[in-house]
């Protein structure tokens, strides 16, 4: 018995040192990690930029740290924000010569997304020195951006695809219809199509009209701008287009029509930039990555003046955080406020640049932001940089600014208001037998369950639509405040119209199409400041504290990109059905995805 609890405490104590030794190990590899992922870079001479674009393009993305890929955080991800500065820093680095830009398979949260990254590295270009690009395959978009490089390199068994802008809509009246479920929709304005996926089998022509002339604006605006790149015709872009599946059998004809400068292998690129940069063939490349340049400091550059603060809202508007699979990064009303109020109270912020990219969400919410920024221009100047999309809610958050910026293929509009709930009569008391009895005080005391399962529910529709109405009238009385018309005036431009940022500006919906770092510019000229620097808002959450977050926040995360990357085109729909319960009943948002490959 002696040899027994002997043998029991020498493994209960070696247990022990173990996990103690374990937890210091544990803990100095973190220390590590963390020391490795603060360390300054510097650039050597003749250094490159490698942009390596793959995955999700979005306006910010999270530090995911080097357990990102074990936990599922941020997968793939790559923030607009951290792309530009790397090429804006590129750009002003002597050290740095170039940059090689590499497609993988990449997404982008909208085409004025894309255009931002296109618009930095022809500024960088303009600067004097060379972008060379290079994929395997080049997606779409993905050539767009491609497309300003000094010169177009494609693999030779590789794919360029080109075939236009468009793409259908998923309707999904039928399917309800068979297991008796009917929506019900309350909207103002002829063009706010959103309820039109659930309600109706094809696409109206009211927005049949919208998304041809949005679509139109952006495909012409990106052949126009790879014609000049490649010295092309943009007419003879169009044709290649109309015949892109036949045309594009034989990888030369990449090279024969223009689009490509050569077809080789990848070993075969890093010949031709080490003859860019007069260095051996056997000399090895200072190459420098995206995650290299956030840490980069550039010499001689330091922050001086007072404070812009720069405050990122990009996202879905919500009353309150979404749960669940979904839900992705949102803009939290009462969150938002608050942090907009601390802005307004912060003495060393002069300025504020409110950076959105958002097709709507809650109107309430929508609304209370928008008071918000409103206190906020009355202590100081507010202006507006638009991203991929500020429409509908996100369009009620700018107007109160004092200046509004946009990119030219900015999606922004959709002036209106709709109210979606399902009605399940028949599914619940026809097929399944269920039925409804009890008692009232008064006439409206069961609305919510006579809008749902009331198979006589024609005046709780009519509370329903005058609710609507009342959200349309506030909108366009904010809006008229904001960009000094009359609400007649916005009525006549509004009813739910998505309006591209470039035809926006003829009808006092935009002030002027321009960068983040020309609202920047225009928020200092208002602020009258000569010096200033900028700060991002609100501050990114660091990747250690992301480790040890909530477990089924974390699990949520991993299973949301595997559900996306397994349904495809199914995904959208799901994960409104999900996740529609949660919204706020009226809805002020874009109908469709503007997600680009």
């Amino acid at each position: 018995m002696k040899q027994f609890f002997k043998y029991m405490m020498a493994t209960i104590c070696g247990i022990i040192v173990l996990s103690i030794v374990g937890v210091i190990i544990l803990a100095v590899i973190i220390s590590g990690l963390v020391a490795s992922g603060n360390k300054s870079v510097t650039a050597k001479e003749n250094s490159v930029f490698v942009l390596k674009m793959e995955g999700v393009v979005s306006e910010r993305a999270e530090d995911a740290g080097p357990f990102g890929n074990i936990f599922g955080m941020t997968i793939g991800e790559m923030g607009l924000d951290d792309i530009i500065s790397a090429i804006n820093k590129a750009k002003e680095e002597k050290n740095i010569k170039g940059i090689y830009l590499e497609s993988g398979i990449v997404e982008f949260d909208s085409p004025a997304t894309a255009q931002q990254v296109r618009d930095a590295l022809e500024s960088f270009k303009k600067s004097g020195k060379w972008i060379v690009a290079y994929a395997d395959q080049y997606l779409q978009t993905a050539y767009y951006v491609s497309s300003v490089a000094n010169e177009v390199y494609l693999n030779q068994t590789g794919m360029l695809d080109f075939r236009g802008m468009g793409g259908k809509s998923y309707y999904l009246k039928g399917l309800y219809d068979k297991v008796g479920v009917k929506y019900q929709a309350a909207r103002v304005g002829r063009y706010k199509s959103y309820v039109e996926s659930v309600t109706r089998t094809d696409m109206s022509d009211d927005d049949r009209e919208q998304r041809q002339a949005y679509v139109n604006g952006i495909w012409n605006h990106w052949i126009s701008s790879i014609a000049t790149s490649r010295k092309l015709v943009a007419d003879s872009l169009n044709k290649l287009a109309d015949d892109s599946i036949m045309v594009f059998a034989n990888a030369d004809t990449y090279v024969n029509a223009g689009l490509v400068d050569k077809l080789m292998y990848p070993e075969e690129v890093k010949s031709i930039i080490k003859k860019k940069l007069k260095v051996d063939e056997k000399d090895e490349l200072n190459l420098l990555s995206l995650s290299d340049m956030t840490n980069l400091k550039v010499k001689g550059k330091k922050e001086k003046g007072d404070e812009i603060a720069v405050y990122y809202a990009y996202g879905e508007i919500v009353d309150e955080m979404l749960n669940g699979l979904g839900s992705g990064h949102a803009i939290v009303g009462k969150q938002t406020v608050d942090d907009l109020n601390k802005l307004a109270n912060d003495d060393n912020v002069k300025a504020v640049v409110l950076r959105v990219n958002s097709g709507g969400g809650s109107a309430v919410a929508s609304q209370q932001i928008w008071h918000a920024i409103k206190q906020l221009k009355a202590k100081k100047p507010v202006v507006v940089s638009m991203g991929g999309a500020a429409a509908s809610g996100g369009y009620m958050i700018s107007c109160g600014a004092s200046y509004i910026f946009a990119e030219p293929t900015t999606i922004t509009g959709s002036i209106g208001i709709f109210g979606l709930v399902p009605n399940a009569s028949e599914l619940v008391t026809q097929k399944l037998g269920v039925t409804w009895d009890g008692v009232m005080t008064n006439k409206f005391t069961d609305y919510d369950n006579d809008l749902i399962f009331g198979s006589d529910n024609s005046d709780a529709l009519k509370y329903l639509q005058s609710y609507t109405d009342r959200g349309y009238e506030q909108f366009l009385s904010i809006v008229a405040e904001g960009r000094g018309m009359t609400k007649d005036q916005v009525h006549q431009i509004a009813q739910g119209r998505v309006w591209l940022a470039s035809d926006a500006i003829g009808i006092k919906l935009v002030d002027k199409l321009g960068s983040l770092d020309d609202a920047v510019k225009k928020a200092a000229e208002l602020a009258k400041m000569k010096e200033y620097h900028t700060a991002a808002y609100p501050a990114k959450v660091d990747w250690f504290d992301r480790l040890f977050a909530d477990e089924e926040t974390m699990s949520d995360s991993y299973l949301d990109g595997r559900l996306r990357a397994t349904l495809g085109e199914l995904y959208e729909p799901l994960m409104q059905a999900i996740t529609d319960q949660q919204r706020n009943r009226l809805q002020a948002r874009l109908p469709f995805s503007l997600k680009v490959k």
